[in-house]
């Protein structure tokens, strides 16, 4: 409220130059540490389509200080920065946590969150940083109560700077259960983030196996989302009860997962092996001339036997991959395989089109703007065409 009145009084002083800024639909990014410097490279790039960067570099320790995993006194992280200011764009960065058990014991001391508050406040204040994005992950459901009042320290601390929360997706009970467990308690309260958070940014990406309802309209198909937007829109309309879509921020995924697969009855259990890029799917999936499709979620995917892949290296030609395409086979047919070969291998992945989809989600519904996880080289090239 209070960097709405201040806002609304400058645009009355100053209308046109602020006006000619504003922009009402938001893009930021996380540029992560274990990739910063093709991160900053890309940012750079791009600072015009960005309202905000956030360098995703801070980690907590178990006293409550700071960790600087990005090294962000470096060069070309100052160049970034002086390019942001003189762009308008705000800087703000992530300090993630998550230790459960610690941050439960610092969070209910009363002091020790007091001096956590301070670091992190000397941290914005001396850096000349816009403000702080709180990713606390894996918290504890006790631990909803201290949180909670370490938001509300911390917003009055912050003053006129930003603090952007970062949270993980809250799946409807239905969608995820068919007898919905009695007594269900969750360690952020939305009442809470959204008095005390400038922005909640929801991490909608990971989406796995969680939605039953969605996993079974699939009749048989392997279905394991980086997100769909079905699911997505169940995640922010249950969200936007208690925060409001001014403030919502929908996390965006760029990346994907290869998984193992072996089929059940009617299901699959899906052995994730490691994240990749799309270009690392596309030049797989060219090596074993097979075609990636479009499936269920607006995303990408295909399906190989890690036996059939052994044979590149000896210069063999494939035979015809459709009856191992399981985007295409029912359940019998993909059982039949797996009893034949063992294991299956799916890779997903989200391209520029499926990031699209979101954008266009995150306009119909309302919302603040979408959140780029992340910001290192690694997406689609075509994702910065749909940025807009």
């Amino acid at each position: 409220m209070r960097r709405a009145f201040f806002a609304a009084v400058f645009i009355l002083l100053f209308p046109f130059p602020v006006l000619a800024q504003y922009k009402p639909f938001e893009f930021s990014g996380w540029i992560p540490y274990w990739k910063s410097e093709a991160g900053v490279a890309e940012a750079r790039a791009h600072l015009r389509e960005l309202t905000e960067i956030n360098p995703f570099g801070y980690s907590i320790k178990a006293d409550g200080t700071l960790q600087d995993l990005a090294g962000l006194d470096k060069e070309y992280w100052q160049t970034l920065f002086a390019d942001a200011r003189v762009g308008k764009v705000r800087i703000i960065p992530t300090a993630m946590w998550s230790d459960g058990a610690q941050m439960d014991k610092l969070l209910r001391d009363p002091e020790w969150r007091k001096n956590h508050i301070q670091n992190l406040y000397d941290l914005v204040t001396q850096n000349n940083f816009d403000g702080i994005d709180i990713d606390y992950e894996g918290k504890w459901a006790e631990t909803r109560v201290y949180f909670s009042a370490f938001l509300q320290e911390l917003y009055k601390k912050m003053g006129n700077k930003w603090v952007m929360c970062t949270i993980e997706p809250r799946t409807p009970l239905e969608a995820r259960y068919d007898t919905v467990p009695k007594n269900i308690e969750y360690a952020n309260d939305f009442k809470v983030l959204n008095k005390n958070c400038d922005r909640v940014r929801i991490m909608t990406y990971d989406q796995g196996t969680i939605d039953i309802r969605l996993n079974r309209a699939q009749n048989g198909k392997p279905y394991i989302p980086l997100s769909d937007p079905k699911w997505v829109e169940k995640v922010i309309q249950l969200a936007a009860k208690d925060i409001s879509k001014k403030k919502i921020v929908i996390g965006v995924g760029t990346y994907g997962y290869e998984y193992a697969i072996t089929p059940q009855s009617s299901s699959y259990v899906y052995d994730k092996q490691w994240s990749l890029s799309p270009a690392y799917a596309l030049d797989l999936a060219r090596q074993l001339n097979l075609t990636p499709q479009r499936n269920s979620a607006g995303e990408m995917s295909f399906t190989y036997l890690p036996a059939l892949a052994g044979q590149i290296n000896a210069a063999q030609t494939l035979p015809n991959p459709e009856p191992f395409n399981l985007s295409t086979s029912t359940t019998p047919q993909a059982a039949a395989v797996a009893l034949a070969f063992e294991k299956i291998r799916i890779i997903w992945w989200s391209d520029a089109q499926a990031i699209k989809q979101k954008v266009n989600l995150a306009r119909k519904l309302g919302v603040r703007g979408v959140a780029i996880f992340k910001l290192d080289g690694s997406a689609d090239p075509q994702t910065w065409s749909v940025l807009k």
